[in-house]
């Protein structure tokens, strides 16, 4: 059996299909786990060069991490990849108590038994940069230092309000950093030894020299790396430099369908405006109450809602499900007063896209929202993911299918709240092209 190239731990299920995105468009074949498999199921993917295993870190505390997150990487350790990455959301938004970035490092340099975890974040493809150890993320068309981000600096659980990633991680552990810039990049300057070393990646050739030094540098004595998924979209470029893969594969339309259930627990704008888009393209709306769903009467205010989404699914008509119509409905401060309740709230909109997906016999799906799809697809039933179309027009959103549970074969779009076009929806329901 070929090594594999890379295994994977996405601190949450939008992020873990990013990743899965840029490895399988580019010809490396990826399955993404979303428990740990058995050798059943690890077996059916045998032909596999990646590995992925969808987590939910980035909304866990560093306790949770201590034991959750520690086990996940031991398991990765015994599939013995040529590289082992820590996924985390392009716009590294966490903090010390939740999301916690320092204290997976922390684990991962632990249970991998290397000195210096290389750290890389930008990725030009999904509009992401750093330049100089501070990030910078495109919305709307400009790009923002990422602490003036119209969206992320004003994040309802970790807000971003510093650009500086070494800075920003310095609250969250007492690792040693280093960092080697763009300029010292391209110079092929030696890197400072520490604990963390962040690398630029501002352009295509800061990402090529960045995939090198992660392929031909750190595999051997790092082979433990934390960063989004310009880790992957770095190393592809190096990979096809070294003959480890060949031409990108060409993937079909699936073609559009006649239904599609949308669940959303975000309350991005980006999401406000492709809900807006949607009910003014032929999808019908339904207004949740995320208070209700994560309350004592959630199973009364779930059957309220599938009822409601059913009605609009048997009349031959496609349906969004919300839990906000954007940042001005956010009723997070109302949720955060209950212990669990934005994990119960991911969980109930599981249950209700299950229910729409099986009882109107759909064949294609969307959940909304980086947080909401970690918890919602853990009630659906799915024991993975392969990707069935990658979408070059919105990177890092992909279509995807479902293997096992109830849905099995069902084609399936996770969602972060601040990724995609205004006609977001209404493009994974014509199968993968515009429809405007």
């Amino acid at each position: 059996m070929t090594r594999p190239l890379i295994s994977y731990y996405g601190d949450d299920f939008t992020g873990s299909t990013d990743v899965m995105e840029a490895l399988a468009s580019n010809g490396v074949e990826t399955v993404l786990f979303l428990t740990q498999p058995d050798d059943a199921l690890m077996q059916r993917f045998s032909g596999a060069r990646a590995f992925g295993l969808a987590g939910t870190s980035r909304s866990q505390t560093p306790d949770w991490m201590d034991t959750h997150l520690r086990a996940a990487f031991e398991w990765l350790k015994t599939l013995d990849a040529e590289l082992c990455h820590y996924k985390v959301c392009s716009t590294f938004d966490s903090a010390a108590h939740i999301g916690n970035i320092g204290r997976a490092i922390e684990i991962g340099r632990s249970v991998f038994g290397v000195e210096t975890v290389p750290l890389v974040v930008g990725a030009p493809q999904i509009r992401r940069y750093t330049a100089f150890g501070e990030l910078f993320a495109a919305y709307q068309g400009r790009n923002y230092r990422i602490d003036r981000h119209p969206v992320m600096s004003r994040h309802p659980v970790t807000p971003m309000d510093e650009a500086n990633l070494l800075r920003h991680l310095a609250r969250q552990t007492a690792l040693s950093a280093a960092h080697l810039d763009n300029v010292a990049l391209l110079a092929g300057d030696a890197p400072e030894k520490a604990d963390m070393l962040l690398i630029d990646v501002l352009d295509a050739a800061t990402q090529t020299a960045a995939g090198r030094l992660l392929w031909n540098d750190f595999r051997a004595t790092s082979p433990f790396v934390c960063g989004s998924s310009g880790v992957e979209y770095a190393l592809v470029k190096a990979w096809a430099e070294a003959g480890e893969i060949g031409e990108k594969p060409v993937f079909a339309f699936p073609g559009a369908v006649d239904r599609l259930a949308v669940v959303s627990g975000s309350v991005s704008a980006t999401t406000e405006r492709q809900i807006r888009h949607a009910l003014s393209n032929g999808f019908d709306g339904v207004s949740l109450d995320p208070l209700a769903l994560s309350g004592e009467a959630s199973e009364v205010e779930i059957g309220k809602s599938v009822a409601a989404g059913l009605s609009s699914l048997q009349q031959g008509r496609s349906v969004v499900l919300y839990t906000a119509l954007g940042p001005s409905a956010d009723k997070g401060a109302e949720l955060d007063h209950a212990t669990e309740a934005r994990h119960r709230l991911g969980r109930a909109l599981g249950r209700i896209e299950v229910e729409l997906v099986t009882r109107a016999g759909l064949s294609r799906a969307v959940v909304a929202g980086g947080d909401t799809s970690s918890h919602a697809l853990g009630e659906m039933g799915i024991a993975a993911l392969t990707l069935k179309l990658p979408l070059p027009q919105t990177p890092g959103s992909p279509l995807c299918v479902a293997h096992g549970g109830p849905v099995d074969g069902l084609e399936i779009a996770l969602k972060g709240g601040q990724v995609g076009n205004d006609d977001y929806f209404s493009m994974i329901r014509a199968g993968g092209r515009s429809a405007n």
